[in-house]
């Protein structure tokens, strides 16, 4: 009988489902009275860490160590690909497993949607060094601002270093006719994807072997946040996410994926 591969059932009975309980709260940006960010504490207050090359099972079958970097890399704008440029020129064989490749033929193509992204090279982004590379594996530019001590948000493409934080922006109109723009920061699940998520072999935002961390997701995501929100917008998270954690367990409307 036909039907999905073990792995991918087992990846998928894995995940908690996507409608549940969520807590937000909303608060005016403290550095521009025309938007509001509204902040998913279910989601920023979660044990969530990224598990690339710890048991992550991938995003298509059969390719679990290429983790998300299956599809390369999408380019926000032309200022993305162009920041990105200046990082890839430090990159050395040995720091980029396919770096005769990248620089002989490229590293950057467009897709069949006509839409600019990293190249895709042997199944996977160009920049994904594979295991047993001397090098190391993972992503060359993540290696790289490590290498240089500085945050991996600087040298990747913004959809990567971005994920699984989503933003989203929304007019609201307001009872006296008043617009103020809504910022949205919340968790990257199969929706954010559009259709095609419900197609991916696996996600990690709802996979309890995900959640474990240390620390939560807005600490752990510190550099990120204060990138997508701003240092004042983010004390102002800071604030809500301790004072929600200092609560009196148990939490409200906790993530279903999170340790009990």
């Amino acid at each position: 009988m036909d039907g999905p591969a073990p792995a991918t059932v087992a990846a998928r009975d894995e995940e908690v489902g996507l409608d549940f309980a969520r807590a937000w709260v909303e608060f005016p940006d403290p550095a521009d009275d025309e938007q509001v960010f509204r902040c998913d504490l279910t989601w920023l207050t979660s044990r969530w860490q990224c598990v690339f090359g710890q048991g992550c099972q991938g995003i298509s079958p059969g390719r679990a160590s290429d983790g998300c970097c299956t599809l390369g890399a999408h380019f926000t704008d032309e200022d993305d690909e162009r920041r990105v440029s200046e990082h890839v020129a430090r990159l050395t064989p040995e720091t980029w497993q396919f770096h005769d490749v990248g620089t002989a033929s490229g590293w950057a193509e467009e897709n069949e949607d006509g839409e600019r992204q990293t190249r895709r090279w042997k199944g996977a982004c160009i920049f994904h060094n594979r295991p047993g590379f001397a090098g190391g594996s993972g992503c060359a530019l993540h290696t790289l601002a490590l290498r240089e001590d500085r945050e991996p948000l600087e040298t990747k493409p913004d959809v990567c270093w971005q994920l699984p934080i989503r933003r989203t922006y929304e007019w609201v109109e307001l009872p006296d006719g008043e617009q103020v723009l809504q910022v949205s920061i919340g968790e990257y699940d199969r929706r954010g994807w559009g259709p095609g998520g419900h197609d991916l072999h696996w996600w990690c935002t709802a996979a309890p072997s995900a959640h474990g961390a240390g620390k939560p997701v807005y600490a752990s995501y510190r550099p990120e946040l204060i990138e997508l929100m701003g240092e004042a917008g983010y004390e102002v998270l800071v604030g809500y996410c301790e004072a929600r954690i200092a609560s009196q367990l148990p939490l409200v409307a906790p993530h279903p994926a999170d340790p009990v």
